[in-house]
C-alpha cells in the first residue's frame, strides 16, 4: 500500500460557468481518478447580461452562487467556493491582495496542478479572465517562496501550472491571442455532462441555446498549456494533466 498523497488540483475562475465551460472535463477526469478537485470563483456573477428572475445585482449573485454549487456538485468537485470580488471590475482589485488571498488557498489546499485562465482573456476575451490568470500566476510563483507571506502558512511548490487556450474562435466575436497548447484532453466520455453542468446555470441559459450547436461540434476536447512547472524542460504535448506526477 502507498503511501504517498493523493493528488490534488485547484482550478481559478472569475465567474461561475467558467468552471464548467471552460474546466469541466479536466476536473471530471480529475474526479474519476480519486483526485481531489478544488474550484475557486472571484465573483458572483452580477455583471452578467443574462439576468433570469433576478431583480438586483443581489439577487442575481445568489442565484448564480446557487447554480455554480449545483454544477460543482454535477462536476464531481471536493471543494468550491465563490469569494466576494466584483465581476467586471477585477482590473482594478488591489493586485497584491487578491494574490495573496490565492497564496493562503494554494499554501492551505496543497495541490500539485493549478488550472486557470491564460492572459487573452478566454475565448470572450474578458478582463476578469485576464486578471484571474495574473493574480494566479503570481501566486503559484510566490506560494513556494518563503519570502513572499510568511505569516500566510508553509510554502507550497506547485508541480504544474496550466492556462486553458483554444483551437477554435467564437463567431462574431472578438478573437483572442491563444497560446499554443501542450496537452489535448480528450473530454469526449463526459462532455454529455459539461453541458449538464453549464444547464444548472440557469441565468446563464438564454447564453448555451445561442452557442450550444456550435459547443457540440468542439466539446470532446480541453486544450491547455502548460505555463510553469519546478524542473526546466523542453515544451512537448502530452494528453494528460497528472502524467507522471
Amino acid at each position: 500500500m502507498s503511501d504517498k498523497s493523493p493528488l490534488k488540483l485547484l482550478c481559478v475562475t472569475a465567474h461561475p460557468d467558467d468552471e464548467c465551460f471552460g474546466f469541466g472535463g479536466a476536473l471530471m477526469l480529475a474526479a474519476e481518478r480519486g483526485i481531489e478537485t478544488s474550484v475557486l470563483c472571484f465573483t458572483d456573477g452580477q455583471a452578467a447580461t443574462n439576468r433570469g428572475a433576478a431583480a438586483t445585482h443581489a439577487e442575481l449573485g445568489q442565484m448564480r452562487r446557487a447554480e455554480f454549487a449545483a454544477s460543482c456538485r454535477i462536476l464531481d468537485v471536493t471543494h468550491h467556493e465563490v469569494l466576494d470580488y466584483q465581476d467586471a471590475q477585477l482590473e482594478f482589485a488591489n493586485f497584491s491582495q487578491a494574490a495573496a488571498l490565492l497564496v493562503e488557498r494554494i499554501r492551505r489546499i496543497r495541490p500539485d496542478v493549478v488550472l486557470t485562465f491564460g492572459s487573452d482573456g478566454g475565448q470572450n476575451t474578458h478582463a476578469d479572465h485576464t486578471m484571474v490568470s495574473a493574480f494566479t500566476t503570481a501566486a503559484v510563483h510566490w506560494a513556494a517562496q518563503a519570502k513572499r507571506f510568511p505569516a500566510l502558512g508553509p510554502i507550497h511548490t506547485v508541480q504544474r501550472l496550466f492556462y486553458t487556450t483554444t483551437d477554435f474562435f467564437f463567431p462574431g466575436r472578438p478573437s483572442p491571442l491563444p497560446a499554443p497548447w501542450t496537452v489535448t484532453l480528450d473530454v469526449a466520455r463526459v462532455q454529455h455532462r459539461k453541458f449538464e453542468a453549464f444547464r444548472a446555470h440557469t441565468s446563464q441559459l438564454p447564453l448555451m441555446e445561442r452557442f450550444q450547436s456550435f459547443f457540440e461540434q468542439r466539446a470532446s476536447r480541453e486544450h491547455y498549456t502548460l505555463a510553469a512547472t519546478p524542473h526546466p524542460q523542453a515544451a512537448a504535448h502530452a494528453t494528460d494533466l497528472f502524467a507522471g506526477l
